[in-house]
């Protein structure tokens, strides 16, 4: 008999169960994209920061004085102390090495050029890289893509340059000219925007910039891109105060300090630490997408809900003859409670099925039109999205099953309610 009238339900109300199927299919689709889109977008969106930038830099650590007069660096009385090149390729090695996403050595020395002093600042253009069996191609054209250049890159293994623009126009040079620096003669192969000081200086390969300097083997600076997770409370803790399992979950974890705090292990007299103002606007920016994506998710589920409340609260009143006999002829609160939840559930399951494949494709369109790629979907968002339609349906049947059962069956039969 239970059977029958669930059959004879949905049979009969068709109408009235479509369109309560069709508020929580679409409930749960957006709930289901903003979902999707939320767990994969924390990766994606870090990537598309990291086209703006480093967000780490290792440095010697007696370097750690940083004077500028202007344009130009005034090195402290330590100056001479220098990083290897020859051990940039353990950057691929440590625990989260493969969330380093680019890197540039840096070295900066002074030259002659036309009568005048001018910075010289030695990098990796499109470097190949060799660690263990695997390449890995770096420099700053990958580190820093927003980096403009009115021509074309040097060669690493090049006595090519390119002009910041800046310095370009004080000395009155195009690409293609050439420029002597301290004597030795240098193609300008392009003219470099950065927004930053860079555009005061010749950015040339690291080889020509380590002989202009007499530094073989050196390097002042290394900027580095890498995946991180945001930063909280725990990442700003002091490894050296934590208990061996806390310790081991901080040095597991892709936090911007914990990756430089392994780079600090493999450089000997060496800092490294995040570049602080990229790492909180990156947690700024990740937090405030998240949240509006879950605000967005919420709101789709408490229209659904009450799309499924106002069609059951119908349902209720064209059914209060149905429930007052069923009482009448001894039937139980619980049997008739039970009746319109089992009815909420398998609308609920058929809807929840159905807005989950929608949403599935709703976040394949968004990350093909935001990030350019797909959006993962892991597994265990299929029985949350379940769970999710089925808090909607039976929440939003809630006050009419409620007042079902508070009918009175003699008023009911005789017609007086």
């Amino acid at each position: 008999m239970f059977l029958r009238l669930l059959y004879q339900s949905f049979r009969r109300q068709r109408r009235r169960k479509l369109l309560a199927g069709i508020a929580v299919t679409l409930g749960v689709a957006v709930a289901t994209a903003m979902l999707a889109v939320g767990v994969d977008v924390g990766d994606k969106i870090n990537r598309e920061l990291r086209s703006y930038g480093a967000n780490i830099v290792v440095y010697p650590e007696d370097a750690a004085l940083d004077v500028r007069i202007g344009d130009q660096q005034v090195k402290p009385a330590s100056a001479g102390a220098y990083l290897k090149e020859s051990d940039l390729p353990s950057i691929k090695g440590i625990f989260w090495g493969h969330n380093i996403l680019a890197f540039a050595p840096m070295l900066e020395t002074q030259a002659q050029s036309q009568g005048r002093t001018i910075r010289v600042l030695g990098t990796y253009f499109d470097k190949q890289l060799h660690f263990g069996t695997d390449d890995f191609r770096t420099g700053v054209e990958k580190l820093y893509p927003h980096w403009k250049v009115d021509g074309k890159w040097p060669a690493d293994d090049s006595t090519e340059v390119v002009l910041g623009s800046r310095l370009a126009a004080q000395l009155r040079k195009h690409a293609g000219d050439s420029i002597e620096i301290s004597d030795r003669p240098a193609q300008v192969t392009g003219i470099l925007t950065t927004g930053g000081s860079e555009e005061t200086a010749v950015v040339a390969p690291l080889a020509l910039v380590q002989q202009l300097g007499n530094s073989p083997n050196a390097a002042d600076k290394i900027y580095l891109s890498a995946l991180t997770k945001p930063e909280d409370a725990f990442a700003r803790r002091n490894p050296d105060h934590m208990s061996p399992a806390d310790r081991d979950r901080w040095y597991c974890s892709p936090y911007a300090n914990s990756i430089a705090f392994q780079l600090g292990e493999i450089f000997p007299g060496a800092r490294a630490e995040q570049i602080r103002q990229a790492a909180q606007n990156e947690g700024t920016v990740l937090s405030h997408i998240s949240g509006m994506m879950l605000l967005i998710a919420l709101a789709a589920l408490i229209a659904a809900a009450l799309a499924v409340s106002a069609a059951m609260a119908t349902t209720i009143l064209e059914r209060r003859h149905e429930v007052g006999l069923m009482k009448s002829l001894g039937a139980t609160a619980s049997t008739i409670a039970s009746l319109f939840v089992t009815e909420a559930s398998l609308l609920a399951l058929g809807a929840g099925l159905l807005g989950f494949a929608l949403g599935v494709l709703i976040a394949q369109r968004i990350g093909k039109a935001v990030f350019q790629s797909a959006v993962e979907i892991t597994p265990v968002l299929l029985p949350i999205v379940i769970l999710l339609a089925l808090l909607v349906t039976i929440g939003g049947s809630f006050a009419a099953i409620r007042r079902a059962l508070k009918l009175d069956p003699v008023l009911v039969l005789r017609g007086d309610v």
